[in-house]
C-alpha cells in the first residue's frame, strides 16, 4: 500500500503510516492530565499529533529524529489539521526509505550551484574571486552548502534550502543593483554567498533538521565570520598577495549586520551600502518565501484567509478577486 504523504491528509481522515518525529513534548492539560505532543514530519509537510492521557513510558520510547508509526484520526483544530492519534511504535531506521521524510527543494541542486559557480567566477575584484574559489574548491563546505537548510521550520526548510535562498537573493541583487550605482556588485554578491554560510555547521540535517552543538553554543554569524577568516588565509595561496584588510572588514560586517537590527540577532547594524542591501534582500526573500509557502501549502479550503502565521504576525487573505492567483475559482485555494 502507498503511503499518505502530510500533504494528502484531510479532516477526517483516518491515519495509519509512518513519519519522522522531529518535536516531542510531554505536557499537562488543564486538568493535570499529561498528554504526548509531537511534531510528524515527511518531505511534503509536517502535522502536530496529540495523544491523551500518554506517560512517561509512551515519551520514553522515541526521541526527535526517531520514525514513528503512526494511528490516529486527522481533525481540524483552529483552523489547522492535527492528528488525534491512539497508537504508536517506533520503527527502525533500515526499514524506512529516507527519501519520503526530508523535504528537498523542487529545483535541481546540480543547476544552482553551477549558477553559484556562474555568479563568484565572473567577480572583477580579483581577491573576492580568489576567495571564492577557495570556497567552491573546499568539497566538505560545499557537500553542506548545497544540501544544508537554511532554516529548521522558518523559511526554506528543506535539502538544497540554503542553496536556493542563496541563488534567490543574488538573483534579486543582479536586478537591484542598477537602481543603485554607488553599491559595490562584487562585494554584494560576496555577502550574499557568505551571510548564511555558517548554518553549514549551525544546523544537523543528515535525518532530522536541528541544531548541532557549535550552532546552539555559538550560532551562524560568528561561525560564518571564523569560516571567511580560516579561508582567507588560503587566497595568497592563489593570488600571491595577503588578502586586503579593508575587503576582510567589509565582508565581515554584511556577515555581522545581515539580519538588520540588534534586537533580531545582528551583532551590529548595517553601514555600509553594502550590508543595508544585502539585509533588505535577505529580508524580502525570506518573508516573500514564508508568504507564498503559506498559500500553497493551506488545506483550510473553506476559507479565504490562512490560518494565522505567528512568525509573520498574520493571516494572509487568498480569497477575492485575486484568489485566480492562487488557482481558485471559488474562493478556496486548492
Amino acid at each position: 500500500m502507498s503511503r499518505r504523504f502530510v500533504d494528502q491528509l484531510r479532516d477526517g481522515d483516518n491515519l495509519d503510516d509512518i513519519y519522522l518525529v522531529t518535536d516531542k513534548q510531554l505536557r499537562a492539560n488543564r486538568n493535570g492530565n499529561p498528554y504526548l505532543l509531537v511534531e510528524l514530519r515527511d518531505r511534503t509537510g509536517s502535522i502536530q499529533g496529540r495523544m491523551w492521557n500518554a506517560g512517561d513510558s509512551h515519551a520514553r520510547g522515541f526521541d526527535p529524529g526517531d520514525f514513528l508509526h503512526a494511528i490516529g484520526k486527522v481533525q481540524m483544530f483552529q483552523g489547522s489539521l492535527q492528528v488525534i492519534l491512539t497508537g504508536i511504535d517506533r520503527v527502525e531506521p533500515q526499514k524506512v526509505e529516507f527519501t519520503d521524510f526530508l523535504p528537498q527543494t523542487e529545483q535541481s541542486i546540480p543547476k544552482l550551484t553551477e549558477r553559484l559557480r556562474n555568479y563568484l567566477m565572473r567577480l572583477g575584484n580579483p581577491h573576492l574571486r580568489a576567495l571564492a574559489e577557495c570556497f567552491l574548491m573546499d568539497e566538505v563546505f560545499m557537500r553542506g552548502f548545497t544540501t544544508c537548510p537554511a532554516g529548521v521550520k522558518l523559511h526554506h526548510a528543506y535539502v538544497g534550502g540554503l542553496l536556493e535562498h542563496v541563488i534567490s537573493m543574488m538573483d534579486a541583487a543582479d536586478k537591484l543593483l542598477p537602481l543603485y550605482p554607488g553599491v559595490d556588485r562584487d562585494l554584494l554578491l560576496m555577502g550574499v554567498f557568505l551571510h548564511d554560510a555558517g548554518k553549514v555547521r549551525e544546523l544537523t540535517y543528515s535525518r532530522a533538521f536541528g541544531y548541532s552543538d557549535e550552532g546552539q553554543l555559538v550560532g551562524h554569524i560568528p561561525i560564518a565570520v571564523a569560516m571567511l577568516s580560516e579561508t582567507a588565509a588560503r587566497v595568497p595561496d592563489l593570488t600571491g598577495e595577503p588578502f586586503p584588510r579593508e575587503l576582510m572588514l567589509r565582508i565581515q560586517h554584511m556577515i555581522l549586520s545581515h539580519h538588520g537590527e540588534l534586537n533580531y540577532g545582528s551583532p551590529k547594524v548595517p553601514m555600509t551600502p553594502e550590508a543595508m542591501l544585502l539585509h533588505l534582500i535577505d529580508l524580502m526573500d525570506t518573508r516573500m518565501h514564508m508568504v507564498l509557502r503559506e498559500l500553497k501549502e493551506d488545506r483550510n479550503n473553506p476559507t479565504a484567509w490562512t490560518p494565522y502565521n505567528a512568525n509573520l504576525g498574520r493571516r494572509i487573505y487568498k480569497g477575492g478577486a485575486l484568489g485566480d492567483l492562487y488557482g481558485e475559482s471559488t474562493g478556496g485555494y486548492d
